[in-house]
Order: C-alpha cells, then sequence, then structure tokens
C-alpha cells in the first residue's frame, strides 16, 4: 500500500518551507517514526518522519525545492522490503581484492547527523571544507560535497596567503537569517520607536537568590536564576500598564487580558523567541522550568512552531553577552520588549553612604503610536521597585 509523506501542517504566518536534507534515498528501507527529512522555515527546522514501516518508493520534491503546507513529498511503500544489494563479482585469484572502503575519519567534533551522513557516503571530513563555527563540517557541508559542491582538499600543500591578501567568502543567508532580517526591517519601517532606559540595584535578588536558591533548588529541581525574577515582575507590572502589553491592527488597540511572554534563546541559526504562555499563573519554579526547557530545545534544534507562535510581549537578556547597555528592537506585532544587561558593581547612594551594589541598564523600546513616554517611563519603575523589593511581587504589589 502507498502512503503519501506530506509537509506538516504550517501556521498562518508561515507560508512556505524549504527541502533541506533528505535522509532517504528512494528504495531505502523506513522504520516508521524515523526522519526522513529536514524543511526549514523562516521559523524553524521541521523533521518529518515515516509514519508506517515500508520502503521510500519516490521522492517528489529535491533538496532546495520549496513546498507548501499539506504538500505530498514522498511515497512510501508499507510493508515492502528493500532489495538486497547484489553480491560483488569474485575477482580473479591473481589479482588481489579492492580494499574496502575506508572508514570516515575525523568524524570526533560532527553532529550526529553529519557522522551518520559521513559514514553512510564512507566521506573523509578532513577532505571536505568546513563553513560551521571556528571551521567545523557541518551536515550540510557532507551533503554538498557528495553533490560535488565541495571539492577535496589537494595533494599538494596549500599555498599560503601572500602578504596584504584580502580573503573574501560569500555564504548564502539561511532562511531563518533572512526572516529575521525582514521581521527587523518590518519593525524599524512600520512603528514609531522610542527607546527609555533606568537601571535596577539587584542587591536584594542576589541576596534572595543566596538565602534561598538551596531550597528552592532541593524544593523544585531546578536553580534559581535571575530570569524568573524579571519576568514574574513583567507580568505583574503589564497587569497594571495593559497597554505595554497590546498590540496594534490596523487603527484598532488589542488589549490581551494575558501575559504570553516571549523568551528571546540564541541559536546557532539566529535570534528565536519561545513563548511562555500565561506567565500571570505561572509560579517562579513554573518560569525556570519552562525557561530551562526551551533552551534545551533550541540547543537541541528541536523547537517547534508552536512554541515561537503568539507572544504579547518579550524580554531579551544582553547581559548574558557582556552587554552593558543596548536598544532592543520591538517584534511585531508586540509593542514593546524590555532589554536586560549585565550586572555590574557601580557606586550608589544609599542612606548617603557611597557603597557598591550589583547595577543592571534596563531598557524599554515601545511603539510611540500607542504607548505615550509616561506609560513606558511608569512601567520600568513598576519593574524597577519590584526588583528592588522582591517581596513585592509575592504579594502582588
Amino acid at each position: 500500500m502507498s502512503i503519501e509523506v506530506k509537509v506538516p501542517v504550517l501556521p498562518e504566518s508561515v507560508s512556505d518551507a524549504t527541502i533541506a536534507t533528505w535522509h532517504k534515498k528512494v528504495g531505502d528501507a523506513v522504520k516508521r517514526d524515523e526522519n526522513l527529512v529536514d524543511l526549514e522555515t523562516d521559523k524553524v527546522v521541521l523533521e518529518v518522519p515515516a509514519t508506517v514501516d515500508g520502503v521510500l518508493k519516490e521522492i517528489r520534491h529535491a533538496e532546495g525545492d520549496t513546498v507548501n503546507s499539506e504538500q505530498v513529498i514522498a511515497i512510501i511503500e508499507e510493508g515492502a522490503v528493500a532489495a538486497a544489494p547484489a553480491p560483488a563479482a569474485e575477482a580473479p585469484k591473481a589479482v588481489a581484492p579492492a580494499p574496502a572502503a575506508a572508514p570516515a575519519k575525523g568524524t570526533a567534533d560532527l553532529s550526529p547527523a553529519g557522522r551518520r551522513v559521513a559514514e553512510e557516503e564512507h566521506i573523509d571530513p578532513s577532505k571536505v571544507a568546513g563553513t560551521g563555527r571556528d571551521g567545523r563540517v557541518t551536515k550540510e557541508d557532507l551533503v554538498n560535497y557528495t553533490k560535488g559542491g565541495s571539492a577535496p582538499a589537494p595533494a599538494a600543500p596549500a599555498a599560503k596567503p601572500t602578504p596584504g591578501a584580502r580573503p573574501e567568502e560569500r555564504v548564502p543567508m539561511t532562511r531563518i537569517r533572512a526572516r529575521i532580517a525582514e521581521r527587523l526591517m518590518q519593525s524599524k519601517n512600520s512603528i514609531a520607536m522610542l527607546t527609555s532606559f533606568n537601571e535596577v540595584n539587584l542587591a536584594e535578588v542576589v541576596k534572595m537568590r543566596k538565602t534561598l536558591g538551596e531550597s528552592f533548588e532541593k524544593a523544585n529541581g531546578i536553580k534559581l536564576g535571575f530570569m524568573s525574577f524579571f519576568v514574574k515582575a513583567a507580568a505583574e507590572a503589564l497587569k497594571r500598564h495593559p497597554v505595554i502589553n497590546a498590540s496594534v491592527d490596523g487603527n484598532d488597540i488589542i488589549y490581551h487580558g494575558y501575559q504570553d511572554i516571549s523568551i528571546a534563546v540564541s541559536t546557532d541559526k539566529g535570534l528565536v523567541t519561545p513563548v511562555l504562555r500565561d506567565v500571570q499563573d505561572m509560579s517562579f519554579a513554573d518560569v525556570e522550568k519552562g525557561i530551562a526547557g526551551y533552551a534545551r530545545k533550541a540547543r537541541d534544534g528541536k523547537l517547534g512552531l508552536d512554541d515561537l507562535q503568539g507572544g504579547t510581549f518579550t524580554i531579551t537578556n544582553g547581559g548574558t553577552f557582556g552587554s552593558l547597555l543596548s536598544t532592543p528592537i520591538v517584534n511585531p506585532p508586540q509593542s514593546a520588549i524590555l532589554g536586560m544587561h549585565t550586572i555590574k558593581e557601580r557606586p550608589v547612594v544609599e542612606n548617603g553612604q557611597v557603597i557598591a551594589a550589583p547595577m543592571m541598564y534596563l531598557a524599554l523600546s515601545y511603539d510611540h503610536r500607542i504607548i505615550d513616554g509616561k506609560d513606558a517611563v511608569l512601567f520600568l519603575v513598576d519593574i524597577k521597585n519590584q526588583l528592588e523589593n522582591p517581596q513585592r511581587m509575592l504579594l502582588g504589589l
């Protein structure tokens, strides 16, 4: 029985997908739930698994093709058995048999998917030009090599660059990176964006984490981080300043009676913003577990489209990379984004005395079409007051 392999149902915000990598060839045996092909959208990379055991009978769209939601991309013959390879002809006794293909070398730095390609195609990764971080060979590099897109390294030593050489390399954008660029330009061109700043003394948060962190971890199985304080403070402040949580739709303003907060997460392919939904109902432990889960899925390339849909407000933490101050860009159709930054010991005046305190600059970029400067400033002051007095969050003050 022939079974169709279709593109998963894509949400309205994703128009199409690109065939990134086929992991099976026509005639290969496949097993139920085994990944057949990777599809790259402008948000995430999707894996399309086999729905039955059988043999891949037909591939209708090659790598690089653009496909749409529920489009048939392959056919599986259910229950079929892959044909056994023809036995090799016996070599004459006087002639030594051809040596077996050598196993792939230098696979230690490859991803599991890349290692599988190298082993199946008998590729020596040392002969493939790497385009990944620090020159590492990626799965895509190996696939291109099998198609003749990456020539083997020459036998002779490569000539050293001449003094004054100015090498360049042209690499096409991934769909995700192109979409990020598009969204940033959309934000710049369609939003009257302004940024307000404040600073917060995190001494009480640091003290609470030090005092209660161990008990929190024992009770909940996860560490108490800084991010949960900011997420919960934002959720409380959004309740009191609903226009910061609103969005623009034509000439209408949509006020959301819930706080779905997008958390910016950096990946090898670009920045993504998975959504913590109904944060107003979440505990600190729920927030920490949600963020840890998304970070793990992002690291493993397992974020799904549902994880990235929606969101009424965004928090981004450039401080993890050492940023002291920045102006984050609003993610439409949201109307505001909160930027966290690195924590620095700075001198501050407290009760007439100059002391060193762990200080952080906060930035709120917002759509000035619906959010006035007063609203933005009061929202930031609300965040500041909660973080400098964390018990306020527990009491909803």
